[in-house]
């Protein structure tokens, strides 16, 4: 087979392919994604959340990540990643690894630029994620328990089939599409002080780190749940190792191994990197149903919950992105039972 196929050594403890570029992505490739993602999907709104303005003192803006096509943010890097494919791929296919929102991103641009999609997802991934890739186009294979299992499953067929595997991390182009949400949010909110943002592979936290933060005096916090800490520890303690623990019921966050591009730009962007409880992330998304109305993802409830714990943002203007709506209904019906029961 064509050595571009073969996989090559990799930072991590993931799969990576010679088509694979390791450069770090720059403020100056997020502005040229943003001409081509613009051409594709609207921006978003940036809208002030009364409730959670009052309960933290602060000025709380939401970014509705959710009003797009697929429901998340990643379909920007999706868009900018297969609109600049490589002409050998587009007949032959992509392949991606996901919980959920990552192949919807490839899905949906699959469809859009005429290109075949495969997705691996955990067995038990959510229902509506994978019917909604479905009913894009893509094939889905089912496998292992989680999404580092189905991961490793998608690396082996990308070597057995020559497909081009779209990684969920190590992809400075996705990257650089994810950031333009960021543009956005300069344009609109410059004054902006504190943005908080959940971190499962780390590409969303990036793309505001290479714009909020580096064209603001605003701090990136980035914030993962306590039951799946990996990407946390990687950043405190300076390391790629795969974390023991992976408890978490918020998909979007559901990571064991942390992924050596994102991390790099972590470590240089994030002003701090914080863990929340899963109550805590349970409590975020209810009160964000109940208060306001706004279906939003565990993944989402980590940096909502963040800024509620804070004891230092009175009076700050902070940013809260809503990076996905695709939650499972059981699952939400669970969290509001328990909340109305709390409560």
């Amino acid at each position: 087979m064509d050595g571009r196929y073969e996989p090559v050594e990799s930072p991590d403890d993931t799969t990576v392919f010679p088509y694979h570029d390791l450069e770090p992505p720059t403020t100056a490739d997020v502005a040229r994604a943003r001409k081509v993602v613009s051409r594709y999907l609207p921006e978003t709104p940036l809208v002030r959340s009364e409730h959670l303005s009052v309960a933290t003192e602060a000025d709380v803006y939401l970014k509705r990540e959710d009003t797009l096509p697929t429901g998340a943010f990643k379909v920007r890097g999706g868009v900018n990643l297969l609109a600049t494919l490589d002409a050998e791929f587009r007949d032959r296919g992509v392949l991606a690894a996901s919980s959920g929102n990552h192949g919807l991103s490839v899905a949906w641009a699959g469809r859009e630029f005429g290109v075949p999609v495969t997705i691996g997802v955990p067995e038990d991934a959510n229902a509506g994620k994978v019917r909604a890739m479905e009913q894009l186009g893509a094939d889905v294979v089912r496998h292992g328990p989680d999404y580092d299992a189905a991961r490793e499953r998608v690396e082996s067929l990308a070597v057995e089939s020559g497909k081009r595997y779209v990684h969920s991390g190590n992809e400075p182009k996705l990257l650089a599409g994810v950031g333009t949400a960021g543009l956005e949010v300069v344009e609109e909110l410059p004054e902006v002080d504190r943005l908080y943002c959940p971190v499962g592979g780390g590409t969303a936290a990036v793309g505001y780190c290479l714009t909020v933060g580096a064209l603001t005096d605003a701090d990136i916090v980035g914030v993962q749940s306590a039951a799946a800490p990996a990407m946390h520890r990687a950043y405190h303690e300076d390391t790629l190792a795969p974390h023991d623990r992976m408890e978490t019921s918020a998909e979007g966050v559901a990571t064991r191994v942390p992924f050596a591009l994102t991390m790099e730009l972590l470590r240089d962007g994030l002003g701090d990197f914080e863990l929340v409880s899963e109550d805590a992330i349970g409590d975020a998304v209810a009160r964000l149903f109940t208060e306001e109305r706004i279906v939003m993802e565990g993944a989402c409830g980590t940096a909502v919950a963040a800024a509620l714990e804070a004891d230092d943002i009175a009076g700050e203007t902070v940013v809260v992105p809503v990076s996905g709506r695709n939650i499972d209904r059981a699952k939400l019906d669970a969290i509001l039972a328990e909340h109305a029961d709390a409560t």
